[in-house]
């Protein structure tokens, strides 16, 4: 004989209906008890996300209503002046608002005074700068020429959205203010391996490894750089150049670039022929010497006896 325990009376029918009833019940209530829960936690979800995208548009309309800041130091003419020995005319910040002061030009006729306006996007400008680099080195480092670097940014938009032109102006301005000694240097550095139109140009650490290569050594300049510190000034110095008249030229407005004076000529001839552009430098000068010269007098015949 087995032993174990008695066994339970088996459950009626309603019975068995009334604990379905209980159960189900149950798990209603358990299934509200989600669908609150569910509910809060999406309501604090879309809570968090209106708060970060209001953050978002916080900090961009911050950053797009901010007061422009002062223009880097050396650049009161919105171009660098760089004279013999590749020494920078060290001239002070312009103040937000405040506008430029036109370089006075030396007029002597012993001295050409070559200006350039330049966008580091601009393939014609790089032409130009591998072609007379060189040539306007050696003239500004013996004192032969002065040389004014104006970098715009006309070409912002062309980089694949990453406004590359914008970007490299002001970090060349990043280099005239912290590093000025080194701005020949560097504005030569931009266009070795040019960036091509369209493609999204050097990033910022290639332009701040640029700007050390030239010899910029300021701890400043890469912080500078990502900041985009001088962007205010660099489209504020773009437009002014696109619409107002160039200083010591008859040029109305800027039309494009490379634009080139010297002594107040506009340089129209072709950018890889280095003879033809020295040609024009010395021509400019003599033309310069030839108008401020002053005229002999003529001698008063002597009246024969």
């Amino acid at each position: 004989m087995t032993s174990g325990s008695p066994l339970e009376p088996r459950a009626s029918k309603n019975e068995r209906r009334e604990a379905a009833r209980e159960k189900a019940k149950e798990l209603r209530v358990a299934q509200k008890r989600r669908e609150r829960r569910n509910s809060w936690l999406l309501k604090g979800g879309v809570a968090v996300a209106i708060v970060a995208v209001v953050a978002v548009v916080s900090v961009f309309v911050i950053q797009m209503n901010r007061p422009a800041g002062p223009g880097p130091r050396n650049m009161a003419s919105d171009g660098i002046l760089i004279g013999e020995g590749l020494t920078v005319v060290s001239t002070p910040a312009l103040a937000p608002g405040e506008a430029p002061t036109p370089t006075v030009p030396d007029n002597s006729g012993s001295v050409a005074n070559i200006v350039m306006y330049i966008d580091y996007l601009c393939p014609f400008c790089g032409q130009f700068e591998q072609t007379n680099g060189e040539t306007i080195r050696d003239l500004v480092e013996s004192g032969a020429a002065t040389v004014e670097i104006h970098p715009i940014a006309l070409l912002a938009n062309r980089s694949a959205g990453t406004q590359y032109s914008l970007r490299a102006t002001n970090a060349a301005a990043c280099v005239a203010n912290y590093s000025p000694d080194a701005f020949f240097d560097f504005n030569a550095a931009l266009f070795v391996d040019q960036p091509a139109e369209g493609t999204p140009g050097l990033t910022n650490d290639e332009l701040k490894a640029r700007a050390a290569s030239a010899g910029a050594t300021s701890s400043s300049i890469d912080q500078c750089i990502d900041d985009v510190q001088f962007k205010s000034w660099a489209q504020v110095a773009t437009n002014r150049a696109r619409s107002e008249p160039l200083p010591n030229s008859d040029i109305e407005q800027l039309k494009g670039t490379p634009t080139i004076l010297v002594n107040g000529k506009s340089y129209n001839g072709s950018l890889d022929d280095p003879q033809e552009f020295s040609s024009f430098v010395l021509q400019a000068v003599a033309s310069t010497t030839d108008k401020d010269a002053t005229p002999t007098p003529t001698p008063t015949p002597t009246p024969t006896p």
